[in-house]
């Protein structure tokens, strides 16, 4: 029976169904099914072939102007080729997917899942810790695909140009997450944090804004006096700036340092790559200076604290960032030098001082070779070479 419906069935037509249908036309019914009245489009499948019924509601609770437009959708579905039903249930598992994907969480699950192969243990916290600060008071709670260039530019224009070393890093951290969504099939479409292309038309550079903050170093003039104020110091960590000074490392290089790195005999310290800035493993030449601060704290080796070379105070902790400033600020008197300095203070004295080639130096302080073809034909690391410059050094710091 096919009856043009009102805009919503009066009870005495429903009671009318009993167990019939009433068809609104364009495959649109009122099914009664018992005491369930309801409305169904019926229709043949564009990818099977078979004939199915797609519910739309209880008639007492959908318009029939709703249950008009939702047939509508179906019949639109069915000519572009999809089956109504599949297509329904897959919007549906999407808008759940979406809904659930905050962007605070997806930023968890990208960290959790880089961080084994992170080798700064620190690295995930910093994540956290500046998404916090930065981030998620504007987009913590609101789902990946709802997240637009507006929302990143709430977060980044406060800090653009007062701090823009750390608003440029955090960009880059949204980029990434939201690059993580993306291929999780969580969102669509252009990526809201990319610089090239995007962002780039809307926010001045980084390099127009960023004012290069070099580390406080000390003076190549007063470099052997701070060395021998750290000699007359009696702690371990004036003895690992010493080190650390010595060879041109970072002071997380220094400060991990284990004994099984150090062949004593051969006079050769290697950190592994993954203890590395640059990822790769390198060799340190060791000076006659080196040697005896090694000397001086052998003796205190402990397998049962562990094989730390310099230890901190707690059992296989080794020595804090804090522990090597404090000692070298008061062999220098004054607390407006820095560890990481010593690099530049070696640097410049290749650089004004010696005859030695620039990449000898470069390879001293683990530096990448900039050029691409330099680095392909340069395959060793000139070690000889550095075992000669470091003597030098060594002599230059007495």
């Amino acid at each position: 029976m096919s009856l043009v419906l009102p805009n919503r069935l009066t009870a005495r037509q429903v009671a009318a169904l009993k167990e019939g249908a009433l068809c609104d036309g364009g495959n649109l019914w009122a099914v009664a099914r018992g005491t369930s009245k309801t409305w169904m489009f019926r229709y043949t499948s564009p990818i099977t072939g078979k004939r199915r019924e797609m519910g739309l509601g209880p008639v007492f609770d959908v318009p029939l102007a709703e249950a008009r437009r939702l047939a509508t959708d179906a019949r639109q579905a069915i000519r572009e080729g999809f089956d109504p039903i599949t297509r329904r249930d897959q919007l549906k598992a999407q808008r759940k997917r979406e809904a659930g994907q905050r962007f605070r969480d997806v930023a968890d699950r990208y960290i959790d899942d880089q961080a084994p192969g992170w080798r700064d243990p620190r690295r995930p916290h910093n994540w956290r810790r500046s998404l916090e600060i930065h981030a998620y008071e504007h987009i913590g709670d609101k789902a990946v695909t709802h997240i637009h260039t507006d929302d990143v530019l709430a977060i980044l224009r406060p800090i653009w140009a007062t701090t823009n070393e750390t608003a440029d890093k955090l960009r880059g951290r949204i980029e990434r997450i939201l690059d993580y969504a993306r291929t999780h099939g969580w969102r669509e479409g252009e990526n809201p944090a990319r610089w090239r292309g995007h962002l780039a038309h809307i926010l001045p550079k980084p390099s127009t804004v960023a004012k290069v903050k070099h580390h406080a170093a000390v003076e190549r003039k007063d470099i052997a006096r701070v060395m021998t104020a750290l000699a007359s110091a009696n702690s371990m960590g004036a003895l690992a700036v010493r080190f650390l000074c010595l060879t041109a490392t970072r002071s997380g290089e220094a400060r991990g340092a284990t004994w099984g790195e150090i062949d004593l005999g051969a006079r050769i310290w290697t950190i592994p790559a993954h203890r590395m800035k640059g990822g790769r493993e390198h060799r340190v030449p060791l000076s006659d200076g080196t040697m005896t601060i090694l000397g001086a704290v052998l003796p205190l080796r402990d397998p049962k604290r562990g094989d730390l070379v310099f230890p901190g105070g707690r059992p296989g902790k080794p020595l804090s960032d804090v522990a090597l400033s404090k000692a070298l600020h008061l062999a220098a008197g004054t607390k407006g030098v820095t560890v990481h300095g010593l690099r530049s203070t070696f640097r410049d004295w290749v650089a004004e001082e010696t005859d030695y080639p620039r990449e000898v130096a470069e390879m001293a302080l683990a530096h990448a070779i900039g050029d691409r073809v330099e680095a392909a034909y340069r395959r060793g690391d000139l070690f000889e070479k550095r075992r000669e410059m470091m003597g030098a050094w060594d002599l230059f710091l007495r």
